[in-house]
């Protein structure tokens, strides 16, 4: 089983935080669609003319992010999702995401999604606040978003995710504790939460070097991290991976499928691809990578990963999943001496209570989570 990735890289404006790659002119939007459409066939299996980057692999997920896929019109949604029928084989009950700004959500809109086969919403509320919204320079407003949730389940669609954004310069932890409780009532099957981090060449970046915002206060995000910990479980969320909460079997397929080292196909511009052995990139550029499908070349860079790679590609994704790091999988995988010195490596982690160990299973705590990028670095080999 594998997955698909689909970049869709246009926005209406640019959120001062993102550092995606994406436009805000769609003047080359229909010749981006000819392209993404020519880069499908080009990928394809092999009976259909492809390079058969993913092999015989059944496709069990399809995820339309971005960039604003919910920019897409009904035609070109439903000619990118007949294409990838015609080029791959699609299991029956794939997982077909659609990530949308609250601003483009109306009930046509959602029916045109429905029809063409999509069943997971990814929505990018990001706070129910107004003036947190302004600050992010969102194009949506909060009630928008209390709306187009209660439209979307008026619809029939009953696996709904949202964004939402923590740490935020000037959200006091009851406005937090407020998101949350919000996006419990409105009955979501699913929260992705992410501390704000300020990225080189953001808007956010500039602002806050020209003094015009405030810095990020650690101390703050630390302490909404953990409420929001402490609060998933008590309304029914499990943490099944760092910035991930779903309810029972509500998980997405998809990104687990990143975590749990399967393969996925990445289309469009600056997406990225993985197949066990290698990785590749898109260029992250819209005219050029056009220009490049236009010639019947991929443009993409790859990266082949030596078995130390490989390792700590699983040690980087497995440990901030809740089920963690498996020594088992890896002495089957990267042999004895690898296991062994996860087990050494550890035991610091342990001690300092940032880790357990569960019959052979390394999973981080509570306190262990905000700290999961130095402790994978610390780990690997």
């Amino acid at each position: 089983m594998a997955g698909i990735y689909l970049h869709v890289p246009f926005c209406k404006k640019a959120c001062h935080y993102c550092n995606f790659h994406f436009s805000t002119s769609l003047y080359s939007k229909s010749d981006f669609i000819a392209a993404l459409l020519k880069e499908i066939a080009l990928t394809s299996s092999v009976k259909n003319g492809g390079s058969d980057y993913l092999g015989d692999e059944i496709i069990e997920t399809i995820y339309f992010g971005g960039g604003t896929p919910s920019l897409l019109d009904q035609e070109e949604l439903d000619s990118i999702i007949n294409k990838l029928h015609k080029s791959f084989t699609i299991d029956a009950t794939a997982e077909i995401t659609f990530e949308a700004n609250p601003d483009d959500i109306t009930l046509q809109k959602l029916q045109d999604w429905k029809d063409a086969g999509v069943n997971r919403l990814s929505i990018g509320v990001q706070s129910f606040f107004s003036e947190h919204l302004l600050w992010m320079n969102r194009a949506h407003s909060a009630n928008q978003s209390l709306s187009v949730i209660e439209l979307a389940k008026l619809k029939g669609f009953t696996n709904i995710s949202i964004d939402l954004i923590y740490g935020v310069p000037g959200m006091t932890n009851a406005q937090w504790i407020t998101n949350l409780q919000q996006a419990g009532e409105l009955g979501v099957t699913h929260l992705s939460c992410y501390a704000l981090t300020v990225e080189p060449s953001t808007a956010l970046y500039k602002l806050i070097r020209q003094h015009k915002t405030k810095d990020v206060d650690e101390e703050m995000q630390a302490a909404q991290f953990y409420i929001l910990s402490d609060w998933a479980p008590s309304a029914g969320y499990e943490q099944y991976e760092i910035s991930n909460f779903a309810k029972p079997g509500m998980r997405s397929r998809h990104n687990s499928g990143y975590w749990q080292g399967k393969k996925y196909l990445g289309l469009g511009p600056s997406a990225h691809s993985f197949n066990g052995n290698s990785r590749q990139w898109n260029i992250a550029n819209n005219a050029l990578y056009i220009k490049s499908i236009h010639e019947n070349k991929l443009p993409f860079e790859i990266e082949s990963l030596t078995p130390v790679q490989q390792l700590n590609e699983y040690i980087m994704t497995s440990l901030r999943t809740a089920e963690g790091i498996n020594t088992k999988h890896i002495e089957d995988q990267f042999g004895k001496e690898a296991a062994l010195a996860i087990d050494v490596s550890t035991l610091k982690y342990i001690h300092d209570g940032r880790l357990t160990n569960t019959n052979g299973a390394f999973q981080l705590t509570r306190d262990g989570k905000f700290f999961a990028d130095g402790i994978a670095a610390e780990l690997f080999k």
